[in-house]
């Protein structure tokens, strides 16, 4: 069986101080570009099973940043322990955010995505959303991004392979973008989709998955005030290996579940397909929550190495986030219902 990606020994990561306290970030966020966004489809992915190995076949350049689209005025999120907006806890280095990723279509390596995604446009962006609602629509992405307020979220991110960072997004809920299409009583499911791009993409030119990439979480999941569209993190855009320029972040998930560079919305009836789920559904499910008490089927969960930390440190239900989406899976075995 091919190797697992390889995680970098934790001596090898250098702490740094906290990039930005929440003051300057505030400050400095508040001329935000409405641009690209990060983290995602790709986070996301987990064990290689039998995945094929190699370099990209894009020559290594320089990762792009997406143009400014215009400032926006940040508002910050209610930081209370309730909300779950906002953690204490140390954030993990722009830097490492930056290069230690998972994003497939621009290779199986934590550095491919930064090496490999500088021919990788964010701008011009549209998004369609159809489906079950009644108002589809195509929307250029600035126009998306002014249905609400941009937002500061730090978030605990949690990656299936066992690894964490913490991370402090910028972007708006994703509730506001859904309820402006208007859904209707069948839509059941948001289903989303990864721009289709092997030109730029050098990993969407070979059969790791079933590509365009695509991931799907119930309408309720989608609809918590968790629940983001993010377009930037540490105050800037997204660069193009974390997602640029929009990605889904629903923290309680496993990373994955963080769709990334995302082209199509749709309300479902059914179930919809998702890119782990249908490659390897022995190993990935559905709902993917994070859960330490249910081992993935080749490693335990238990614990987790946070990204720029020595020792291992035990991984919590839901990620820490279950006082806010716990009762979302009232009366499931999660232990089936992974």
């Amino acid at each position: 069986m091919p190797k697992l990606p390889r995680e970098p020994p934790a001596a090898d990561i250098t702490p740094e101080p906290l990039w930005l306290r929440r003051r300057e970030f505030l400050k400095n966020a508040g001329a935000f570009t409405a641009t690209a966004v990060g983290v995602g489809t790709g986070l996301a992915l987990l064990g290689n099973r039998g995945l094929p190995r190699g370099p990209g076949a894009v020559a290594a350049a320089t990762p792009s940043v997406a143009p400014d689209a215009g400032r926006l005025e940040l508002a910050p999120a209610p930081a209370t322990a309730s909300t779950g907006f906002t953690t204490e806890e140390p954030k993990t280095p722009y830097e490492d955010v930056t290069t230690y990723n998972n994003f497939y279509e621009f290779g199986l390596d934590k550095a491919d995505p930064a090496r490999n995604s500088g021919l990788f446009t964010p701008r011009p962006w549209t998004v369609t959303i159809d489906g079950e609602c009644n108002r589809p629509r195509t929307v250029d992405l600035d126009t998306l991004l002014e249905w609400a307020p941009p937002e500061e979220r730090v978030y605990r991110m949690r990656c299936v392979e066992a690894w964490s960072m913490v991370i402090p997004w910028m972007g708006i809920p994703l509730a506001a973008v859904l309820k402006r299409a208007e859904p209707n009583s069948r839509a059941k499911y948001v289903a989303f989709t990864t721009v289709m791009r092997p030109e730029q993409m050098p990993g969407q030119r070979r059969p790791v998955l079933d590509w365009p990439y695509v991931e799907g979480l119930r309408i309720d999941e989608a609809m918590h005030p968790l629940t983001l569209l993010a377009h930037g993190l540490y105050g800037k855009p997204l660069l193009n290996q974390n997602g640029a320029p929009l990605r889904l972040v629903v923290p309680w998930k496993y990373g994955f579940k963080g769709i990334k560079s995302i082209v199509r919305i749709s309300f479902t009836e059914r179930q919809p397909p998702t890119s782990w789920n249908a490659a390897a559904p022995e190993e990935y499910g559905f709902f993917a929550n994070v859960n330490p008490s249910l081992d993935h089927p080749r490693w335990s969960q238990a614990s987790e190495r946070r990204i720029g930390e020595f020792l291992r440190r035990k991984t919590l239900p839901f990620n820490g986030y279950a006082e806010q989406v716990a009762s979302l899976y009232n009366g499931m075995d999660l232990r089936r219902s992974f």
